[in-house]
Order: structure tokens, then C-alpha cells, then sequence
């Protein structure tokens, strides 16, 4: 499907309709497990994905599918408690659809969290990556299709989607609160099978350090609507191949429940910052 600005637009006033007079500044979009930085929003607006027109709904384990909408860190925050994943059946352009419509609420900047499988085998269970880049080379683009020149041009650059004046900030935030935050390059799968050992030598090979089935359609939208984009990976299990231990998806939300802290710790500090 593509949506014309009309669509978006309408989905932003119904937000804007829950929220009165709040300009939202920052759309944070929460991975598998990572929701809990809803829970310390102050003097939340909570709005249901399922109430806003044209939205999607979110499927996925762990996703509770509903912005969470106050203050946080000093700013004006859009929690996103669940995002859509390709692998529900989502194109990328539905998967994307929130981005738009809070930009059109005022952000322009977003933080995306994930829980991925480390690749680089320096990475250890439940570290964070502060995300410098990333691969995609599944499926097609969300920008695709009719550009809507109301958001960004027809060819956007992609030199850099993730905000270097942001990954500073994290970096001086991670030293302060002495969080271990690691470096590197996601890379986009699109599930819902984790990938096959081959599948994680290739993208070790090919430069990435984390893989996982989210963040890079958001990102790709984020930076053709000229949004500043800070991008966290936890890395919840060795990927497969690493090690012989099966992968389950319920390691990955406990993995990402035992970094709740630090975690919590260091995007409140980053947000203080920016």
C-alpha cells in the first residue's frame, strides 16, 4: 500500500487530539523486551495503536502496541511500546508509517532500540552496540513508490542516517554512567527465522556486528524526513553459529529485561544531553 500525506496527516491529528498543546520532540521506538522505558514517562498520554487511523497493529511478542506520550529526560517524548516488523505481513512502508506521522507531530529527533544476535564475537550477552551504520540488502525500500516531496526528496543520502553529533552524546553518556558500550554495524534481516550459521559468517564477513529484523526501515524514513536518528543494539545472544546453543526468542526478552539499568540509565542521560 502507499499512503498518500493526507493519511499520515490524519493520523497525526488524531494524536495531536489526545495530546492538546504537548509538541512532541523525540520518537522513541522501543525493540523485543526494551518496552520498559514507557513505565518512567511523566505524566503520560497513553494513545492505542488500534485507535489511530490507519495505523497498524503490533504482533509480535513483548510489543504492546501503543505510544506512551509525556515527558522524559527533559524532553517532550513519543514512546513507541511495540513497533511492526516486515515478518508479521507488514510492508515496509507500514512498518515505517509511525516515523512520518510523529514527525509531523513536531520530532525531529529519534532514538530505536533492538535486541539482535552479536555477530562479532568480541560482543558478549547483554552488552549494548551503539549503532554507527547498516546493511540492507532485503526487499525493497520503504521510500518506494510516489516520493512525498512533503517529507524529503526523491533521493536522499544516506552518509549519515545515524547522527554523529548523537553517537557523541552516547559515548560521553555510556563514560559517565561507566556502561561498557560497544561499537559497530547492524545488519537487516527479515525474519521471523533467526538467521542460519552461513547467513552470520556472510554478514561477518560483510562487515556487520549485530544482525536483527527491525530499526532499518524506521532509520531509512527517519533520514529521508531530515529526523536525527541515535541508534542502540542489544546484543541478547550469541547469533547462530557463535556458539551451539540453540537460539529461543524468550532468551532474547529476558537478555533484554536483565540490561533494564543500564539501559534505562543511559537513554535517560542521552536525552538529558542532547
Amino acid at each position: 500500500m502507499t499512503y498518500t500525506y493526507e493519511q499520515y496527516q490524519q493520523s497525526a491529528d488524531h494524536i495531536k487530539n489526545c495530546i492538546g498543546d504537548r509538541r512532541v520532540e523525540v520518537l522513541m521506538i522501543l525493540g523485543s523486551g526494551l518496552g520498559f522505558m514507557g513505565e518512567f514517562v511523566e505524566d503520560p498520554v497513553i494513545v492505542p495503536y488500534a485507535e489511530i487511523p490507519h495505523f497498524k497493529h503490533s504482533t509480535a511478542p513483548g510489543h504492546e502496541g501503543r505510544f506512551v506520550i509525556g515527558q522524559l529526560g527533559g524532553k517532550c517524548v513519543a514512546v513507541m511500546q511495540g513497533r511492526m516488523h516486515t515478518y508479521e505481513g507488514y510492508s515496509y512502508e507500514d512498518v515505517s508509517y509511525a516515523v512520518r506521522v510523529v514527525r509531523l507531530l513536531g520530532a525531529d529527533t529519534m532514538i530505536v532500540t533492538n535486541a539482535a544476535g552479536a555477530v562479532n564475537t568480541s560482543f558478549r550477552e547483554g552488552e549494548i552496540m551503539l549503532i554507527t551504520d547498516h546493511i540492507k540488502f532485503f526487499g525493497v525500500s520503504p521510500l518506494a513508490g510516489p516520493n512525498l516531496d512533503e517529507f524529503g526528496t526523491r533521493f536522499p543520502d544516506m552518509s549519515t542516517l545515524y547522527t554523529p553529533e548523537l553517537q557523541q552524546i552516547a559515548r560521553r553518556s555510556a563514560a559517565e554512567l561507566g556502561v561498557r558500550l560497544n561499537e559497530g554495524v547492524y545488519m537487516f534481516f527479515p525474519g521471523p527465522q533467526f538467521e542460519t550459521p552461513a547467513e552470520v559468517r556472510a554478514a561477518r564477513i560483510l562487515g556487520a556486528d549485530n544482525v536483527g529484523m527491525s530499526t532499518v526501515p524506521e532509520v531509512i524514513t527517519a533520514g529521508h524526513c531530515g529526523m536525527r536518528v541515535l541508534g542502540f543494539s542489544l546484543s541478547a545472544n550469541p547469533a547462530a553459529g557463535v556458539t551451539s546453543a540453540p537460539i529461543l526468542g524468550e532468551d532474547v526478552n529476558a537478555a533484554a529485561e536483565a540490561t533494564r539499568p543500564a539501559f534505562s540509565a543511559l537513554i535517560l542521560k542521552c536525552l538529558e544531553k542532547m
